[in-house]
């Protein structure tokens, strides 16, 4: 439907056009907008959620809230701003009135920043440093500076490139639908503008918690009044006999991806060591590219441990429709010219090789401040280190869930943005607990999962509806109490699931 088609909200629309939690799609002179309705209420905000463009329609109304279907951002129907990543930016929002039995569309609203002041009651810190050009780092800048903070703000960050849109790298970046220009997070004129002082290549060597100073590796120093650590994960190194280093490529930065791409121009052949999310979408990735893609996976089924028997059963079959073969139950002897010999005694030909076995948390520089680790930087409930006034967030946070009642490490994009945006708002005084339930997403092939809440174990999995019309809902179960959901083709049921979990939380 182009816009000329959709009901202009400016002339008016008939109040019980609108449902009660539901919203209708029109326009607002060029823009197309959504006309939302919760009790008496009705509100106007833009139509394309600001992270990927999904349709706010076709998502899920809470209070004054609606959320997007495609990745469970959240935004304000009242202001239109971005509340819970992965979106940071805000949607236009209109101003609403009633006359009569009508709902009209009146003047956009200014969009303005929020005052620091509102956030906590604890003395404003002079400077912010942030350890880390993640989804965590990032995030936790951009709302520092959107709750109208004013001091400095610095991201020391060990990647040669600005933050950027890493499940991208793994996906349609990898595969060859997106641009260059998509990939960055944000423009060097944001920095600029919001005054945030980004330093590639800058490693941080120590760090003196009690002084509040970090050393960084070219001998220069930096204090802080509050910091984040957020330094992310690395990738699991993998030793193969035989194998020459430019042969042998991880997926982790923006770089390595590139380098990946340059790899795929020349190449005929690759091997996929790891069955896991990065390995599978590098394999769907470069089948698109046209290579012939090779997997091998220690497990029965790809993804077993985190979906189950009966899901990964669907994703191998998924991937071998489209031409990747699996090895599963092998693994690399070693490498010898072309040749990729296997424990199984068999054979197989790779111009490269992808390891893809997990990432590790990057601790070193915690463990050396002497801060709490374990598996993770141990944090509180407000994401608060052992240090006073050192907050932690991402891949390497290690956190009390509400959920389980126990400590959780959870290597999601999204949980690292919502971890990001809450620990800046506690550097601001706050007192938020972080009980955001996870969640995260993967597209291999022409298949998207959804996937909220956390399972590290279950004892029943529940499937409605049917995997092979990729149409249903996965639910893992223990003790009769959903720990989470994983849905494909409905990505309603999944929003409504996570809103599940979060009233659970809030109940105790």
């Amino acid at each position: 439907m182009g816009s000329s088609d959709k009901p202009d909200l400016a002339k008016g629309i008939l109040r019980d056009r609108v449902s009660d939690g539901q919203a209708v799609v029109g326009r607002v002179g060029e823009d197309d907008a959504i006309l939302a309705r919760r009790g008496d209420e009705y509100f106007a905000v833009g139509a394309r959620c600001t992270h990927y463009g999904g349709p706010l329609a076709e998502g899920l109304i809470i209070e004054d809230q609606v959320r997007c279907p495609w990745h469970h951002a959240c935004f304000s129907l009242r202001t239109g701003e971005a509340l819970h990543a992965p979106a940071l930016d805000a949607v236009a929002c209109w101003r609403v009135e009633q006359v009569g039995d009508k709902v009209f569309v009146r003047e956009r609203r200014a969009t303005t920043a929020r005052r620091a002041s509102s956030v906590g009651t604890a003395r404003s810190p002079a400077s912010v440093v942030i350890v880390g050009g993640g989804a965590a780092g990032l995030s936790a800048a951009h709302t520092l500076r959107a709750e109208g903070y004013d001091g400095l703000v610095t991201i020391l960050s060990a990647d040669a490139s600005p933050p950027c849109d890493r499940p991208n790298l793994s996906k349609d970046y990898l595969a060859g639908h997106a641009k260059e220009e998509w990939i960055p997070l944000r423009s060097p004129d944001y920095y600029r503008d919001q005054r945030i002082e980004l330093l590639l290549n800058t490693h941080v060597s120590s760090l003196d918690a009690r002084a509040k100073r970090l050393q960084l590796s070219t001998g220069a120093t930096r204090d802080f009044d509050r910091m984040l650590l957020a330094t992310g994960a690395d990738p699991v190194p993998l030793a193969i006999p035989g194998a020459d280093d430019s042969r042998v490529f991880y997926l982790r930065t923006y770089a390595d991806s590139r380098r990946l791409v340059e790899k795929t121009a020349a190449a005929k052949r690759v091997v996929i060591i790891g069955s896991s999310f990065i390995g599978l979408e590098v394999a769907a990735s470069l089948r698109e590219r046209g290579l012939v893609v090779s997997v091998l996976g220690r497990d029965r089924q790809p993804l077993e441990r985190v979906l189950g028997p009966e899901v990964g059963r669907f994703i191998r079959e998924l991937h071998e429709a489209h031409g990747v073969v699996f090895h599963l139950g092998d693994s690399v002897t070693r490498v010898e010219g072309d040749k990729v010999l296997l424990a199984s005694g068999k054979t197989l030909e790779a111009d490269f090789l992808v390891v893809g076995i997990g990432v590790r948390p990057s601790i070193a520089l915690a463990e050396r401040a002497s801060l709490r680790v374990d598996r993770g930087v141990l944090v509180n409930e407000y994401l608060e280190t052992s240090a006073p006034d050192i907050f932690a967030a991402g891949d390497i946070a290690r956190w009390p869930d509400p959920a389980s009642g126990s400590l959780i490490r959870v290597e999601h994009w999204v949980v690292a943005q919502r971890q990001g945006q809450v620990a800046a708002r506690n550097m601001l005084g706050g007192r938020e607990r972080f009980e955001a339930v996870p969640f995260f997403w993967t597209r291999q092939h022409d298949v998207s999962i959804s996937y909220v809440g956390h399972a590290e174990t279950w004892d029943t999995i529940e499937i409605d509806g049917s995997l092979d019309a990729k149409d249903c809902a996965v639910s893992y179960k223990k003790a009769g109490r959903t720990l989470a959901v994983a849905t494909i083709g409905r990505d309603l049921e999944s929003l409504k699931a996570e809103a599940a979990m979060e009233k659970a939380i809030r109940a105790g």
